[in-house]
């Protein structure tokens, strides 16, 4: 071995540091395609598999799965958070309360390891869990906002919104294959059972 290879910025260096990231892309990139077709549950053995990598490798790069979950949807629970602030920037209460709900059922139907995410924490994945409270700060908003513009019905509460989610994962999970657009209706239903009564003159 030449003393230039040994050196830590040499090109054997360098090279297994390349080598190194080539691999975690990998990795996000088979995660993705996995989680979004199989759900959280998928195995780590299984990403591992589609990356094309041993799982030595797998968990040199992610010691944990939610390590990995972290890095695959940071930036969809980014684009989730993003969809409450454009909610609450909508003029009509109603319609950014409404809008939020059919965005974040979508995101949801599209991707059934987000469906799971939408419904479980990750305490260690801080930046993630940053941007999920920041997501339920402004729900509260968007909630306040509905039931003040006399559109919302006022026994909802925000954490009906988690039970939503939860409901629409297990609709997408269920009917993904045979019915992509079963959740449609769920939330259609979910929507109008929400509305307050029309006041009185």
């Amino acid at each position: 071995m030449t003393p230039g290879s040994q050196h830590p910025d040499g090109p054997a260096a360098q090279s297994l540091r390349s080598d190194a990231e080539r691999n975690r892309g990998r990795i996000i990139a088979a995660a993705r395609r996995v989680f979004a077709r199989d759900g959280l549950n998928a195995s780590m053995a299984s990403v591992a598999r589609e990356a094309g990598v041993g799982i030595a490798t797998m968990f040199r790069r992610f010691p944990t799965k939610e390590e990995l979950v972290a890095a695959v949807f940071s930036d969809r629970m980014d684009a989730y958070a993003d969809a409450v602030a454009v909610a609450l920037d909508d003029p009509d209460p109603w319609h950014g309360f409404v809008g939020y709900i059919e965005t974040a059922c979508a995101m949801q139907a599209a991707d059934y390891g987000f469906a799971d995410v939408l419904t479980t924490s990750f305490p260690t994945a801080k930046a993630m869990e940053g941007r999920r409270n920041e997501a339920l700060e402004g729900m509260v908003r968007l909630v306040s906002r509905a039931k003040a513009a006399g559109r919302l019905r006022e026994d909802f509460d925000t954490s009906d919104i988690v039970l939503l989610h939860m409901a629409n994962a297990g609709v997408v999970n269920a009917t993904g294959g045979a019915a992509p657009d079963a959740w449609r209706r769920v939330v259609a239903l979910f929507i109008q059972s929400l509305e307050a009564p029309a006041r009185g003159p």
